[in-house]
């Protein structure tokens, strides 16, 4: 049975963009791999990056940060916490497994350096099952480089034809090739 090899990354999203990238950098003695007004990509290891940040001022600059219902979580804090597969093919093995017991991811999307999709469980915490798609050198390069500028979210992709692939013998290399088409859009149910 196929399971997560590693914690990869959290993702918080956070009012305090500058703030917490400092905070961060100082704690972690981490270093920026890609920023933008929207989004910011730290690591301090060899992963490609172990925090990102969601700046709300400019992806939800009038959104409240809390539902009135004591239930809401707000838009601050944790969005998802990743993990990490050692391969697509495992990748796809868990999907197919959890897709027999009725879980479905709610965004299944190519970033460039990961094969990714993402699921909430019963409370919505969320996380993300991934591929790495790159080496952590061509993940520095894409994630600096004119492609995340462009398309700092990802493609759109579907598990069941990936999966029907793999199944037919396609290589790892296939697996992870980023299809082609326009920027996914970010499930406003979830977040990013």
């Amino acid at each position: 049975m196929s399971k997560p090899r590693t914690l990869a990354h959290v993702v918080y999203q956070t009012r305090q963009f500058d703030r917490m990238i400092a905070w961060y950098e100082t704690v972690f003695q981490a270093h920026v791999v890609h920023r933008d007004p929207a989004l910011a990509f730290l690591t301090f290891d060899e992963e490609h990056h172990r925090f990102a940040f969601a700046n709300l001022e400019v992806m939800r600059p009038k959104a409240p940060d809390a539902a009135p219902d004591a239930g809401s979580r707000g838009e601050i804090g944790v969005n998802h916490v990743a993990w990490t597969f050692a391969s697509a093919h495992d990748l796809l093995s868990t999907y197919k497994r959890l897709k027999a017991d009725g879980i479905l991811p709610y965004w299944p999307v190519h970033h460039g350096p990961t094969l990714s999709l993402y699921y909430a469980d019963p409370d919505d915490n969320r996380m993300e099952f991934q591929a790495d798609a790159m080496s952590v050198a061509e993940a520095n390069d894409f994630m600096a480089g004119p492609a995340m500028a462009a398309n700092p979210v990802g493609v759109t992709w579907d598990p069941d034809a990936l999966l029907a692939r793999a199944e037919a013998g396609a290589s790892e290399t296939e697996l992870l090739v980023m299809p082609e088409g326009p920027p996914s859009p970010i499930p406003a149910a979830h977040g990013i």
